[in-house]
């Protein structure tokens, strides 16, 4: 580990010099090279350094950056650059002594500061190079969000979005260039945005308003979120499974016959920090799955094509098991052989041939079994009757 930092990370807000304190003032002075966007270089009077011009795309510059190893090096960075800054994907190829990190306030702190919103009860989102579907857990009438944007035509593209899943009505509190002498703020609504001269660096606080669906907390979402062809775990099975698959923090799961998606989906919706890769061998359902992911806010469940076990080979062992498709013994036999101990197990089952092999499983390598029945009311002439679905037997076990 280096006995001195060579590089210092230091937040600039679009104050530029004159809102840094002396820590960072006294960084810049000292510096041999000084690296940032064309924006931040830009914000510093000419201070003697070597500049270096960071790149597009941003891993581009990482290469450029270690090269200089060894000298004073100033990094620029956006406020506070360990929120959704760069801050976190630079040191990732850095041991810890060899950096320090000097922030100022962040923008989200700033939006905050000026709408008068309590930071900690509002949800922030850095989508500069992130799909606006990332909101969509959080659209919810009287809820707020802080997100912040690439440019205009992001924001507009933002509005749109909104207005077609019938959030049309939310406010949007437009922040330009928030800390500088160029600062500016408007509202509008998304149904009627037509901004066309939107500053960057630019961030939005939303005031969600509108009809459109809402995402429930609670495990069970109803089908209809989803695009499937039948192969789905339905609503009320699905929220039984949630609970016996416990998500926690950060965990990752397995999700073995994927099918629409939907139990990977909800175990990602559980947790920001969860994981998930599904499982699937039919082409058109993982392609569907994904779609359904990205469209509930979830892009980040991987989609592994292929049949189960070989198609297992090659990822990360879970924490958890989910198997909702392509149930064998040789399956069984083949995670009980790759997994840790502690590794979670669900499965569920309803052709008789697959309870049979539940059964066994249950006998062979414990657990529990549980059989779940569940009834509709539906017309039956000109009264109401049950009519039941497939019962599901689901056996949960651990490793």
């Amino acid at each position: 580990m280096a006995d001195t930092p060579w590089l210092t990370i230091v937040g600039l807000g679009e104050d530029g010099p004159d809102g840094l304190p002396s820590a960072s003032r006294a960084a810049l002075d000292r510096a041999e090279i000084i690296a940032g966007a064309p924006r931040h270089l830009a914000l510093l009077p000419d201070v003697g350094a070597e500049r270096l011009v960071w790149p597009v795309p941003f891993a581009d510059g990482i290469a450029q950056l270690l090269a200089y190893r060894g000298r004073r090096v100033v990094m620029l960075a956006s406020g506070d650059p360990f929120w959704f800054g760069a801050g976190s994907t630079v040191v990732r190829h850095l041991e810890r002594g060899e950096w320090v990190a000097l922030p100022v306030a962040g923008t989200f702190s700033l939006a905050a500061s000026r709408l008068g919103w309590a930071l900690e009860a509002v949800a922030c989102l850095g989508l500069h190079a992130a799909p606006l579907e990332r909101l969509r857990p959080h659209l919810a009438p009287r809820a707020r969000a802080l997100v912040l944007l690439r440019d205009g035509a992001a924001l507009a593209a933002l509005a749109g979005w909104l207005e077609g899943l019938g959030f049309g009505n939310t406010v949007l509190h437009v922040l330009e260039r928030l800390g500088g002498p160029n600062e500016r703020h408007r509202s509008t609504t998304a149904q009627g945005f037509g901004l066309s001269d939107v500053a960057h660096p630019v961030a939005v606080g939303l005031e969600v308003a509108g009809p459109g669906p809402v995402l429930p907390c609670a495990a069970g979402l109803p089908d209809d979120l989803f695009a499937h062809d039948g192969q789905i775990t339905k609503r009320p099975i699905r929220a039984l499974t949630m609970s016996a698959l416990a998500p926690r923090a950060g965990e990752l799961l397995w999700d073995i016959g994927a099918g629409a998606g939907s139990i990977g989906i909800e175990w990602l919706l559980a947790h920001p920090a969860n994981r998930a890769i599904g499982f699937e061998a039919d082409p058109t359902r993982a392609a569907r799955a994904r779609d359904n992911a990205l469209a509930l806010g979830v892009d980040r469940l991987q989609i592994a094509l292929g049949r189960v076990p070989e198609a297992l080979a090659g990822h990360p062992l879970p924490d958890v098991v989910f198997i909702g498709g392509g149930l064998s013994a040789a399956l069984l036999d083949h995670l009980w052989s790759v997994l840790c101990p502690g590794t979670r197990v669900v499965a569920n089952a309803v052709t008789l041939g697959s309870e049979a092999l539940l059964g066994d499983a249950q006998a062979r390598r414990g657990g529990t079994l549980m059989r779940a029945e569940i009834s509709h009311a539906a017309p039956i002439g000109r009264h109401m009757g049950w009519r039941a679905a497939w019962p599901v037997m689901q056996w949960s076990v651990e490793i």
